[in-house]
């Protein structure tokens, strides 16, 4: 759903529907950060749940060339030198979760705070803070396809009478404060509102 209203967010503005796209832009922020919630919960739950299991999936680092935005590319580059550090199988799975988490909770943070910029019509420059949307949805997408993998090769893990709890525990509505905090994130990130106006 977030993608498919960032989607008719720039096909508005390519229209000229200025108005229309800063208000689609701001609900597929919105969506957004529902959707990375859940996904830093799904991590959350693979970290905690892992370790009491003995047998750990293999996991391979991320990859810079998967993404575009800065910090995503920065985040994989720093994954991948702690994958040659650590030995241990575990700890690669651990540390490329918790990563993953802060990617996914710094990418849309900034997703959010940019998106604000441009409903609120505040933006300096305004095209390359559309442009930088469009990189951050890409590089949240590269972030889902990881966790995508990750939770299948947890799953092929996991013994069969834990599925169920773990199901469950994936199956939750992502709270309030969760969301709060990334935007509150997003709001820190934001700079001060200025007397300054944009036409894109």
């Amino acid at each position: 759903m977030a993608s498919i209203s960032l989607n008719e967010a720039f096909s508005r503005r390519s229209r000229g529907e200025l108005v229309g796209a800063r208000q689609q832009v701001a609900v597929s922020a919105e969506l957004l950060a529902r959707s990375a919630v859940a996904l830093i919960d799904a991590c959350q739950s693979m970290a905690t749940r892992g370790r009491r299991i003995g047998n750990i999936p293999q996991v391979l680092p991320l990859n810079t060339e998967f993404f575009k935005g800065q910090n995503a590319q920065s985040a994989a580059s720093w994954n991948a030198l702690l994958h040659h550090v650590l030995f241990a199988d575990r700890s690669r799975f651990f540390q490329k979760l918790r990563i993953l988490s802060q990617t996914l909770e710094g990418l849309v943070a900034e997703f959010h705070a940019e998106a604000d910029e441009l409903s609120g019509a505040r933006s300096i420059r305004p095209n390359e803070t559309w442009q930088s949307l469009k990189n951050h949805h890409y590089d949240f997408n590269t972030c889902l396809q990881e966790a995508e993998i990750l939770l299948k090769s947890f799953l092929r893990a996991l013994p069969n009478e834990q599925i169920q709890a773990f199901a469950c525990e994936l199956d939750v509505t992502p709270s309030p404060e969760k969301l709060d905090k990334i935007r509150s994130i997003a709001a820190r990130l934001s700079p001060q509102p200025k007397h300054r106006f944009a036409t894109s």
